[in-house]
């Protein structure tokens, strides 16, 4: 499955910033407790724009990654819904971009709005796209027993189920174990 290079890389940040979540981190901790975490995760990726690197922006940042992880598990029409909201509060206007050496793509609000309504406007844009490919199913969560993480199925079969390699090693073994106390 391939999806433009900018819905790809929102989609990419998505999961990155929905998975610091207590639920959804290896140690059950906030990943994304200070804003010193918050300014390495934006670090990883092309973020631009204005980041006031705060306490304030940091609770707002939040609250946007629990709507977005909320969001990523709607089915196709609801999450219609929840992306017009995002972009009708921020009163989006969508138009192209080039920046830095990224090629052209679309951002939908002014740089200097506050990082996490980017973060929202920019997670529904490219939500539109998956909703309009009827993609959905390939936004999920992961599938091991005691894992909350989100995962973004680009796989050619789509068949990816867990959330990282650890996962995926963690529920085999398991299954192994069960398979060789049964006898088979």
């Amino acid at each position: 499955m391939r999806f433009a290079p900018d819905t790809e890389e929102s989609l990419t940040f998505l999961v990155a910033l929905c998975n610091t979540d207590p639920s959804a981190s290896r140690g059950g901790d906030d990943e994304l407790a200070t804003v010193g975490q918050l300014q390495a995760l934006l670090g990883r990726f092309h973020y631009t724009g204005r980041v006031d690197g705060d306490e304030a922006e940091l609770r707002d940042v939040h609250r946007t990654r629990a709507l977005l992880r909320h969001v990523w598990s709607f089915a196709r029409d609801d999450a219609v819904e929840a992306v017009n909201k995002m972009l009708r509060d921020a009163k989006a206007l969508p138009h192209l971009v080039r920046h830095g050496d990224l090629d052209w793509h679309m951002h939908a609000t002014e740089p200097g709005s506050p990082l996490a309504e980017r973060m929202r406007v920019e997670a529904a844009l490219a939500l539109i796209d998956v909703i309009r490919m009827n993609e959905m199913d390939r936004l999920r969560v992961c599938a091991a027993d005691d894992c909350e993480g989100l995962l973004l199925d680009l796989s050619r079969n789509g068949l990816k189920r867990f959330c990282s390699v650890r996962c995926g090693n963690r529920m085999n073994m398991i299954a192994f174990r069960e398979r060789r106390a049964d006898g088979r």
